[in-house]
């Protein structure tokens, strides 16, 4: 029902925003210096941007800018199944130059994959990059079938065996757990395509250690709470009607609690910002927002059985967790180098949640481990904007480039 009431309450407003957004690009509005009309203008803005979407946004990656030249960027979808693509993002290159493979591992976690277009980008500068574009569960016809935390592992094992030996995998917060699962499965089985190296950034792989919010959360109720009160079944006339998912907007919605006070403040900064003219600042704003605001429903049992594994028991870290009936051992990873990224700031994956990957890989040699504390930034920092590029980037690009064959 909670599904169904949110479609309910969305189809409601959908009208009236659509008027708002009517009255706020009227162009006259715009130009006129009558205080009253600006500020109307501007709260109608504001309200038809306080909205969630459910559809994937653009990338926008038609160049990267190298050395100061902007070179072509093409998009190709590589492969397709029906929770995910798997997308290569190609930069042009001078000559035949050959530029490093690496296998961006995005999170499914309640927001699209666009989310990381910053890290995206930056990586596009050195690295030939595919990358998991996960499919909005929602969209996912129910004759595809259920997706648990196992299938997800063994889609990132089967991308990593078409794109073949020698490529670098990079996860970003929630899959860096399966992404290690993904690894010492294909270790363990001296499968060729093993990556070179692993780099694990602000990810949950030992939840014990310095928990969070987030963390007491998931353990504040049994996992039959969990599934009782947060999982729907999505409402016509979605095509993945009556699938249960654990949906995107329940996911926003508890994130956005944890900072009230800052959503609001952006919000009426937003305002004054239209009421005095400062465009520039506004859609530094409304950018963010229509990117935050575009939400992802998971799969039910993805979601429950990660809440559980990863968060409740934590077996990865006791050495417990199976995949498709196989023990995973981190300490089958030999070959890969490994690099650890945290944020000093950050509340959702906590300092020392992450580094714990160096002590279960015990098997790596210490030269081949990198680990780095990223002063000054929160969760989103860690892959995202100035420190990210400037800072924490280069230990990346010198860890991939070091471990090329």
């Amino acid at each position: 029902m909670l599904y169904h009431a949110y479609q309910l309450a969305s189809d409601s407003l959908a009208p009236w925003q659509a008027l708002a957004q009517y009255n706020s690009a009227a162009s006259w509005w715009g130009q006129t210096e009558r205080t009253l009309l600006r500020q109307f203008s501007a709260a109608n803005r504001v309200f038809a941007q306080l909205k969630f979407t459910h559809g994937r946004p653009d990338y926008d990656l038609d160049a990267v800018d190298v050395d100061g030249q902007l070179m072509p960027v093409t998009q190709t979808v590589v492969a397709s199944k029906p929770f995910a693509s798997l997308l290569q993002f190609k930069r042009a290159t001078s000559g035949h130059q050959q530029l490093p493979k690496v296998l961006l591992m995005a999170p499914l976690s309640g927001h699209f994959a666009t989310l990381l277009r910053d890290t995206l980008r930056t990586l596009l500068q050195d690295h030939d990059v595919y990358m998991t574009d996960w499919h909005n569960a929602r969209d996912v016809p129910l004759h595809a079938g259920v997706f648990g935390f196992d299938d997800y592992v063994d889609y990132m094992v089967q991308f990593l065996r078409m794109l073949g030996p020698g490529t670098h995998v990079m996860a970003v917060c929630q899959p860096c757990p399966a992404t290690l699962a993904a690894t010492a499965l294909l270790a363990e089985d001296d499968d060729p395509a093993q990556p070179l190296s692993l780099t694990l950034m602000a990810g949950p792989v030992d939840c014990r250690i310095n928990p969070t919010e987030v963390n007491k959360l998931a353990t504040s109720k049994p996992i039959d709470w969990f599934e009782k009160n947060l999982i729907s079944h999505v409402p016509l006339p979605h095509r993945g009607f009556m699938r249960r998912v654990y949906p995107g907007f329940v996911q926003l919605s508890a994130f956005m609690s944890m900072n009230l006070d800052r959503h609001q403040d952006s919000f009426t900064d937003l305002y004054h910002h239209l009421c005095q003219g400062e465009m520039d600042k506004a859609t530094t704003t409304e950018v963010f927002y229509k990117e935050y605001f575009a939400v992802n429903d998971l799969p039910a049992e993805f979601y429950l059985e990660t809440v559980e594994r990863i968060f409740q028991t934590h077996d990865l870290p006791r050495g417990v967790l199976t995949v498709k009936g196989r023990v995973v051992d981190p300490r089958a990873i030999r070959r890969a180098a490994l690099l650890t990224v945290e944020g000093e700031r950050d509340d959702i994956c906590a300092v020392g949640q992450t580094v714990a990957a160096q002590d279960l890989c015990s098997s790596i040699r210490p030269y081949k481990k990198v680990h780095h504390v990223q002063t000054g930034v929160g969760h989103y920092g860690v892959f995202n904007g100035r420190k990210w590029q400037q800072q924490i980037y280069p230990r990346v690009r010198e860890l991939i480039h070091a471990s090329q064959g």
